[in-house]
């Protein structure tokens, strides 16, 4: 390609010598003809100039080719740079987003979700969102709305900037869609009809007392302070930063993290009926303090001695 160049280049243009002194080198005698001498673009007073020569003309006396291998060579080697990315130059991907342009679901669920919801979706704190049954009872209009606005009384804060969060609301959409997308399984749940994500009939704590001896009682004690097998489920603590709507929840759809089961199999007989599972968590609701803020009855002992 470096000879092409050049026999291209040397059939049209020919460089010529400037005005020299003296004799040129080699012992070619002589001035540079100027009067066939315009410089151009690059070329100013002193330096290289590019001729056309006329056709069939040969070289004047006083004129040496200067041959153009070594600037096809440089012509070359600029080309293929041509494209290159300057040393230390970021890329796109070096630059660091804004959080309202952040559009990936990996990013936006590590950042706002996996703390309470643990990674994959598989719960932490919180319940887990790739619970296949929470996902069969909890429509995309349901999570959206709890992670728009969040739960009152509960550990769920608002993300939505329109409830004093951070996310926009592309943003909560990217979550509640991947989340969907990701994680639901719909085959897991072939011939199961779970109760409805919120009771549609009130509740009977009388009866919910009853309901929670046959089902619940085996692994959190027939009093529901816990055994060995499950935690208590009347703790203060916990049932003053639950929901009521996450007590139903957790019921429906478990635990799967903690061993807790879903509705199916909290019994081996039989799986709860939503009316039952509305009874219980009446049951459960009526347990909570109605003033979580006092020192607990379980603590008055420890205020007084402290």
């Amino acid at each position: 390609m470096k000879s092409a160049i050049s026999s291209a280049v040397s059939e049209k243009f020919e460089y010529r010598v400037p005005p020299h002194p003296g004799p040129l080198p080699g012992g070619e005698g002589g001035q540079f003809d100027r009067s066939r001498s315009l410089p151009n673009n690059f070329c100013k007073n002193g330096c290289l100039s590019v001729l056309p020569l006329p056709g069939g003309e040969g070289r004047g006396e006083g004129e040496r080719p200067v041959q153009l291998l070594r600037y096809g060579s440089v012509l070359l080697a600029l080309l293929l740079c041509v494209g290159c990315r300057p040393p230390g130059k970021p890329s796109t991907a070096d630059i660091e987003l804004k959080p309202d342009e952040v559009r990936d679901f990996a990013v936006l669920y590590r950042q706002n979700c996996a703390g309470c919801h643990g990674q994959d979706g598989k719960g932490n704190t919180a319940l887990a969102l790739a619970n296949p049954v929470y996902l069969a009872i909890a429509s995309d209009d349901t999570i959206r709305r709890v992670t728009a606005s969040g739960i009152h009384g509960s550990l769920m804060p608002a993300f939505a900037k329109s409830a004093g969060g951070t996310l926009t609301d592309e943003q909560v959409e990217i979550l509640v869609h991947e989340i969907r997308k990701r994680w639901v399984k719909p085959h897991e749940m072939l011939g199961a009809s779970p109760p409805p994500y919120a009771a549609e009939e009130p509740d009977d704590k009388e009866r919910g007392a009853g309901t929670y001896a046959v089902f619940c009682a085996g692994c959190h004690g027939p009093d529901g302070k816990g055994t060995t097998k499950g935690s208590s489920i009347v703790d203060d603590s916990f049932l003053a930063l639950v929901s009521d709507q996450n007590l139903r929840t957790t019921v429906i759809a478990g635990r799967p993290d903690l061993g807790h089961p879903d509705w199916r199999n909290c019994a081996t007989d039989r799986p709860m009926t939503p009316q039952e599972v509305t009874d219980v968590v009446g049951w459960l609701v009526a347990q909570r303090r109605a003033n979580p803020g006092q020192p607990y009855a379980s603590n008055e002992h420890s205020q007084t001695q402290n």
